[in-house]
């Protein structure tokens, strides 16, 4: 008995000698964004996006960068309750890389699809969308980081008829 006691003093000595102090975890996303090659390490690589719109108008982008070589970004996307048998495109806005403060204010629009070939997302009957898209970002250094916004738009119209709130992507 006096052994167990005596074991589980020791393994909680080195235990807390072993514990490192833990910053808030909301603090990493403050981190200041210089030095890009630090920056390779630190996610979010990927980002599960909600779009909405009027009404149950709604939208889910499941956006995944792989630790390839190629640097491809796979642009899952699905959307409900559009318009029915009808066409749309997804789109993102980008702010300066590196300047990364949550407040997205960039209004170039870029519109996505297999790789710089524009895709439609073609509803259907219910007004339901999916599309698979991708993007390659081998141009960009790893560690970059951005505020990254999306929007889908009325292919015949160009009315926007799903927006995103403002994520932060860093380039893996």
């Amino acid at each position: 008995m006096q052994y167990a006691v005596l074991l589980l003093c020791v393994v909680s000595i080195l235990n807390e000698s072993c514990k490192k102090e833990i910053s808030d975890p909301l603090s990493q996303q403050d981190i200041l964004l210089s030095d890009v090659s630090e920056n390779a390490t630190i996610p979010p690589f990927n980002l599960e996006v909600i779009l909405r719109g009027e009404g149950e108008m709604f939208g889910h982008i499941k956006f995944r960068q792989d630790n390839d070589i190629d640097k491809i970004i796979t642009l899952d996307t699905w959307v409900r309750d559009l318009e029915p048998n009808h066409e749309y495109l997804l789109q993102r806005a980008v702010d300066a890389i590196n300047v990364v403060d949550g407040n997205c204010t960039s209004t170039t629009w870029l519109t996505l699809g297999k790789g710089l070939t524009p895709q439609s997302i073609i509803t259907d009957g219910n007004g339901t969308g999916t599309a698979s898209l991708f993007r390659n970002v081998s141009a960009i250094p790893s560690g970059s980081a951005f505020d990254i916004h999306f929007q889908v738009i009325d292919a015949v119209s160009s009315a926007i008829v799903l927006t995103s709130d403002c994520y932060k992507y860093v380039v893996r």
